[in-house]
């Protein structure tokens, strides 16, 4: 995609980049691309400072990250001793980014600058969102409307990011299998690239808002901590001395599959007893018809119910809050996080389960792991979970092609 005279290749349509960085060297791009972001402006001594790193290694990344259009310089300023230092912030207006969330229901998708400030949103609902074929046209369609809003925003792009609930492949934009949508084996990117144009990465959306909580939210200066996203599914996004951990092939962070009961009950992984079964939506509104004799129509209906008094409605709230509370003493247990972030639909009704969530957490955890991290509510909607995966495009864009971008004919 050509952005002025420049070229900027992130090579996310088809997989890995063709010469992707050593892991080293991305992270690093990425670390400090993400402390210009967040702290600054700042000076490369202050970067230096920050980081860890020499001034001379500061130097040589930063340069790139000029040339291609990621960072510019501003205004000198005095840091200490000796002559005033340009100072570095983000180039926000040279680039721009597209993200989306894939939902069951709707497709959410947001344009940003490469603050991921949002510019532009749009939204498609599905009439059955576990379609693959439809899910991906009305991903394209929600691009095209972005755009169609915002027509100066297509000379500036620099690629597409898709947020998808489940196992995503890494490099490879495919959906491995995701429950919540009802899909195995779906290729995702190369349809999305080729419907729209766009260098296409596709990632695991709770992954997602985890590099937009380090950026913009509650982990923003936390190096190790955990997103718990609570609703339709159980997701986890975990980062591990400030970067983003995802696992070997992509895996890391499924806390809502940890087998929680032998004989307990079918979750859509096609195991039984999963964290999943006893603590999300679906888990409630089973729980209910159990205890109730009816089934309410909607998660919002037993929100309401309980809200208002309805006991078996709060039983319901308060036993999914104990499960997911001995879950997150079990994260405690094996990450030791700073921070333990509830996110997704249903941390808007935290004042239903989070009493018993915090008695478990606490009574389960081992040793000071639960005191030694604190638990924060993030109320979100799909317009952060979007934000999210345009934050996957910027940082895989600055990590993986910032080096060389400059160089490119």
């Amino acid at each position: 995609m050509t952005v002025g005279r420049e070229r900027i290749t992130i090579g996310l349509a088809a997989g890995a980049p063709e010469h992707a960085p050593s892991p080293g060297a991305e992270g690093t791009r990425a670390q400090l691309f993400a402390e210009v972001l967040t702290a600054g402006p700042l000076s490369r001594t202050q970067l230096a400072q920050r980081t860890g790193l020499s001034q001379s290694t500061v130097t040589k990344i930063v340069n790139p990250l000029i040339d291609s259009g990621f960072v510019t310089e501003t205004g000198a300023h005095s840091v200490g001793i000796g002559r005033p230092q340009r100072m570095l912030a983000v180039a926000a207006e040279r680039h721009a980014v597209i993200g989306l969330k894939l939902a069951p229901g709707a497709i959410t998708g947001v344009l940003t600058d490469l603050r991921a400030q949002i510019l532009g949103r749009a939204e498609h609902t599905l009439a059955d969102g576990h379609d693959p074929a439809a899910a991906l046209a009305a991903a394209a369609a929600v691009v095209r409307d972005l755009l169609a809003a915002d027509t100066e925003a297509a000379g500036r792009l620099i690629g597409l990011g898709v947020g998808v609930g489940g196992h995503v492949e890494p490099g490879a934009g495919r959906v491995v299998h995701s429950g919540i949508l009802g899909w195995d084996d779906v290729s995702v990117a190369a349809p999305l690239a080729a419907a729209t144009g766009l260098p296409t990465l596709v990632g695991n959306d709770v992954d997602a808002l985890a590099v937009a909580e380090r950026w913009f939210g509650h982990g923003r200066g936390v190096e190790t901590f955990a997103l718990v996203t609570v609703g339709p599914g159980i997701g986890c996004g975990l980062f591990l001395d400030g970067r983003l951990f995802t696992g070997s092939t992509g895996l890391a962070g499924e806390l809502g599959h940890i087998p929680m009961r032998a004989d307990g009950e079918p979750c859509g992984c096609g195991r039984r007893g999963c964290l999943e079964t006893l603590a999300s939506d679906e888990a409630i509104l089973r729980a209910l018809a159990r205890a109730d004799g009816r089934r309410p129509e909607s998660i919002e209906d037993a929100v309401r119910l309980a809200r208002s008094g309805h006991r078996p409605a709060q039983a319901a709230f308060a036993t999914m809050g104990e499960e997911l509370g001995r879950a997150l003493a079990t994260l405690s247990n094996l990450v030791n996080p700073a921070r333990i972030i509830l996110a997704g639909e249903r941390a808007d009704a935290y004042d239903l389960f989070g009493p018993a969530c915090e008695r478990a957490w606490q009574d389960h955890a081992f040793s000071t792991a639960a005191r030694d991290c604190t638990l924060t509510v993030d109320v979100t909607d799909d317009t952060q979970w979007a934000r999210g995966a345009a934050c996957l495009v910027i940082r895989e864009a600055v990590a993986g092609q910032a080096g060389r971008a400059g160089r490119q004919p």
